[in-house]
Protein backbone atom coordinates (compact mmCIF):
# COMPACT_ATOMS: atom_id res chain seq x y z
CA UNK A 1 0.00 0.00 0.00
CA UNK A 2 1.17 3.27 -0.99
CA UNK A 3 2.23 5.96 1.99
CA UNK A 4 -0.46 8.21 3.34
CA UNK A 5 -0.67 11.33 0.84
CA UNK A 6 0.08 14.80 2.71
CA UNK A 7 -2.35 17.80 1.77
CA UNK A 8 -0.50 20.78 2.65
CA UNK A 9 -4.02 22.98 3.86
CA UNK A 10 -3.62 26.79 4.65
CA UNK A 11 -5.64 27.19 8.19
CA UNK A 12 -8.57 28.63 6.88
CA UNK A 13 -9.41 25.77 4.57
CA UNK A 14 -8.04 23.05 7.28
CA UNK A 15 -10.78 24.47 9.50
CA UNK A 16 -13.66 24.22 6.98
CA UNK A 17 -12.91 20.84 6.49
CA UNK A 18 -13.05 20.27 10.01
CA UNK A 19 -15.88 21.98 10.48
CA UNK A 20 -17.92 20.10 7.95
CA UNK A 21 -16.78 16.84 9.10
CA UNK A 22 -17.94 18.08 12.22
CA UNK A 23 -21.06 18.69 11.09
CA UNK A 24 -22.10 15.61 9.18
CA UNK A 25 -20.21 13.63 11.60
CA UNK A 26 -17.55 12.32 9.83
CA UNK A 27 -13.63 12.35 9.51
CA UNK A 28 -12.01 15.25 7.65
CA UNK A 29 -9.93 12.49 5.94
CA UNK A 30 -13.24 10.66 4.41
CA UNK A 31 -14.32 14.02 3.83
CA UNK A 32 -11.66 14.68 1.70
CA UNK A 33 -10.99 11.48 -0.26
CA UNK A 34 -14.88 11.87 -1.35
CA UNK A 35 -13.87 14.81 -2.80
CA UNK A 36 -10.82 13.62 -4.30
CA UNK A 37 -13.05 10.41 -5.83
CA UNK A 38 -15.08 13.01 -7.08
CA UNK A 39 -12.78 15.61 -8.57
CA UNK A 40 -11.13 12.55 -10.19
CA UNK A 41 -14.07 10.86 -11.91
CA UNK A 42 -15.29 14.62 -13.05
CA UNK A 43 -11.71 14.58 -14.68
CA UNK A 44 -11.89 11.55 -16.06
CA UNK A 45 -14.88 12.24 -17.38
CA UNK A 46 -13.54 15.43 -19.14
CA UNK A 47 -10.72 13.82 -20.51
CA UNK A 48 -12.80 11.10 -21.83
CA UNK A 49 -15.07 13.16 -24.06
CA UNK A 50 -12.38 15.69 -25.35
CA UNK A 51 -10.57 12.63 -26.64
CA UNK A 52 -13.51 11.16 -28.36
CA UNK A 53 -14.23 14.28 -29.92
CA UNK A 54 -10.74 14.59 -31.14
CA UNK A 55 -11.10 10.58 -31.78
CA UNK A 56 -14.10 11.84 -34.18
CA UNK A 57 -12.53 14.72 -35.69
CA UNK A 58 -9.52 12.64 -37.04
CA UNK A 59 -11.20 9.43 -37.67
CA UNK A 60 -9.62 9.70 -41.45
CA UNK A 61 -6.28 10.62 -40.45
CA UNK A 62 -6.31 7.95 -37.08
CA UNK A 63 -7.21 4.82 -39.70
CA UNK A 64 -4.68 5.73 -42.24
CA UNK A 65 -1.81 5.53 -39.30
CA UNK A 66 -3.10 2.44 -38.35
CA UNK A 67 -2.85 1.09 -42.19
Amino acid sequence: MPPPLALPLDPGLHQALADLADAVGRTPEDIALDAVRTCLREEEARVRVAAERLAGAHADLLRRLGE
